[in-house]
């Protein structure tokens, strides 16, 4: 089998399984920015941004380091599976506990006021058990992908969205119309039920992730309670700086949503947070994609390191991953009229003009995350703590200088900058210590024909669907007619 079609492959069954989910997951957005107002979903996005920053506390970069030292130690399978899944489980279980004892005082922290105290538990205290439950699956998970059971794997993710799905239309549609109608077990659902209250999205994430955990309790019971220390001293060194790189990445994804709240007035805070985290969604098409490449592709870029031509196989598929990055992105914005609609309130629509930068802010970070495959496949994994660093610094002072002045916008512009330092500075350090022959003319005149074409789409003919979706046919058809005669070779190696 030719190495792109197993490439293509790998990418195709686990990723596509994230892709759908996701999808199912977005199809959500229109039903919340019609339930809630923009000052609810505020919460809503406040709540999962700081979610995400502890998540990748919690993981810990284990799921990297797993796939590496599997590779690394062919006959240590066991063991790495051990120290990983142990390490993830000791450090979330002391989260748990930390939680639950300091769970009035960041409430009362998290709360605009007094009135939400009560509420803000119960959030906090959903969002405690989410992150433990899901920290402890994230091996498991990386096991099916490494022992390739894409069809268990698929199901997994499957159960977990159909549930959250399930359960959220249950309790904002389905209970609703039982109490209105007065319908078998009205009275007893009308004595607890509270109408439109985001608590409901919480509580359907964590019975979702429960299920995905009962699920999953197989791969559990394959675990030894055997802790190799010195394996684990290696895996350490290899981890934390993937986790410092993870935590900065999250900050630079999710920091802004997070001080919105802080630096905008406090009649604004909640209603801008709430237009800027549903306008995001809008970008989300471009970040499935990302995400599918990365399920896909990082067992297989470990997988296939100790094959000759290597790195010539790692030049040509960022190629064409960057190809469907600015493809997508043009797509994107030039339906950006049809899409909007998946937000339903106008009041969101004021926030479009953010989606260019940050998509644009995806290409770069897609662009990165592929070409971080040097500093993980050469043990060098404290360049991507630098690189992450720098990010997320710019990430914190620029949001901190420009969010009073221009809200979300502001954060939209940061968010972008952000991803293309880090994308610039992790090919030059490459380059430098791993280089591979990257086809960079190609990649640029692409990018920046990509860049002119969405900003001239949306703001200089106003977001016109037809000359937007003219501008990508003429783009496609010269991407293929350049792209041709490479094509061709690829295909007859196949």
């Amino acid at each position: 089998m030719s190495v792109y079609k197993k490439f293509l492959g790998q990418t195709a069954v686990y990723g596509l399984s994230t892709v759908f989910s996701r999808l199912f997951n977005f199809i959500l957005t229109p039903i919340y920015t019609g339930v809630y107002t923009t000052s609810v979903y505020g919460i809503f996005t406040n709540m999962y941004a700081n979610a995400s920053i502890i998540n990748a506390i919690l993981a810990f970069g284990m799921e990297s380091t797993y796939f590496r030292y599997l590779n690394k130690f062919e006959d240590k399978k066991q063991e790495v599976y051990n120290n990983s899944f142990l390490c993830i489980a000791f450090i979330s279980t002391l989260f748990l506990i930390t939680g639950l004892i300091f769970s009035t005082p960041i409430a009362t922290y998290l709360a605009t006021s007094v009135s939400e105290i009560t509420d803000y538990k119960k959030y906090f205290s959903f969002f405690l058990w989410i992150l433990y439950v899901d920290a402890i699956c994230v091996i498991p998970f990386a096991k099916l992908r490494a022992d390739g059971r894409p069809f268990k794997y698929s199901i997994a993710k499957f159960l977990n969205i159909g549930c959250f799905v399930g359960f959220n239309l249950i309790f904002l549609f389905v209970v609703p119309a039982i109490i209105k109608n007065d319908w078998l077990g009205a009275n007893w659902l009308s004595s607890w039920y509270h109408y439109q209250w985001i608590g409901y999205v919480f509580l359907s994430n964590l019975i979702a992730s429960v299920a995905t955990l009962i699920f999953l309790t197989p791969e559990f019971l394959k675990l030894q309670f055997r802790f190799d220390k010195k394996l684990f001293s290696d895996m350490f060194s290899y981890s934390w700086p993937i986790l410092v790189a993870n935590l900065s990445f999250i900050i630079n994804e999710n920091l802004d949503k997070i001080v919105l709240k802080e630096l905008l007035p406090p009649l604004i805070a909640n209603g801008d947070v709430g237009i800027y985290g549903a306008v995001c969604k809008i970008a989300i098409f471009l970040s499935i994609f990302i995400t599918a490449f990365r399920l896909g592709a990082e067992p297989f870029f470990f997988s296939h390191s100790k094959h000759e031509n290597a790195k010539e196989t790692y030049a040509t598929i960022l190629k064409y991953f960057v190809i469907a990055l600015v493809v997508l992105f043009v797509a994107i914005v030039a339906n950006i009229e049809i899409l909007k609609f998946f937000i339903r309130k106008e009041a969101y629509w004021v926030g479009l003009p953010a989606v260019p930068y940050l998509l644009l802010g995806y290409v770069c970070l897609g662009i990165y995350m592929n070409l971080s495959i040097w500093y993980r496949l050469s043990d060098q994994t404290r360049f991507g703590l630098y690189i992450s660093v720098v990010g997320a610094v710019i990430t914190i002072v620029l949001n901190l200088i420009l969010i009073p002045k221009y809200s979300y916008m502001g954060s939209a512009w940061v968010s972008m900058l952000a991803y293309f330092v880090m994308m610039v500075l992790s090919y030059v350090l490459g380059q430098k210590y791993y280089p591979i022959p990257y086809n960079l003319k190609k990649i640029l005149a692409y990018l920046i024909i990509s860049i002119i074409i969405v900003f001239s789409s949306f703001f200089i003919f106003n977001k016109n669907i037809y000359i937007g979706n003219a501008l990508l046919l003429t783009f496609i058809v010269g991407i293929v007619y350049f792209e041709k005669n490479d094509l061709m070779k690829i295909l007859k190696r196949s």
